[in-house]
């Protein structure tokens, strides 16, 4: 497929392999030397293991690397994500108090999209924040653009 494209008044025909489209809508940060542990949150009992280590953040997805090998693509895990504060600027927001408290961790869903072995028995296991709020989104944006930017 060939894309007519109009550049200084001229038309010009533009192959595929030469358009460039920015397919993220949310910017990626490296938080892998921080070494943030993502742990597994098991509902009602409120247990809790570790799941792996935070390789990558957005405010709208993650990368863990993990050594469960049980982790597939399309499955959804419950996850809690605890971030320490930075630069006085908590990473979520709390509301259910009257008014609202910075906070530093969040429990919510992860939907699995890519599994890929990355040697020696770990995986990196990379999924969207599904169920995350909208003020808690923003306030993770805001966080992570302190945040150095991964590749």
């Amino acid at each position: 497929m060939t894309t007519l494209c109009e550049q200084d008044g001229k038309a010009k025909v533009v192959r595929p392999q030469t358009l460039r489209v920015e397919r993220r809508s949310h910017r990626r940060y490296d938080l892998e030397l921080q070494t943030v542990r993502v742990e597994r949150f098991g509902g009602k009992k409120a247990t809790k293991a570790v799941l792996g280590q935070l390789v990558d953040l957005s405010s709208g997805g993650m990368r863990v690397r993990t050594a469960q090998a049980n982790v597939k693509p399309d499955q959804q895990i419950r996850v809690r994500l605890e971030l320490p504060t930075y630069a006085g600027i908590s990473p979520f927001v709390d509301t259910s108090g009257a008014s609202l408290q910075g906070r530093r961790d969040w429990v919510g869903w992860m939907a699995v999209t890519r599994v890929e072995p990355a040697g020696k028995g770990q995986y990196e296991v990379a999924g969207r924040l599904v169920d995350m709020e909208q003020l808690d989104r923003g306030m993770l944006g805001l966080y992570l653009s302190m945040q150095p930017l991964a590749a």
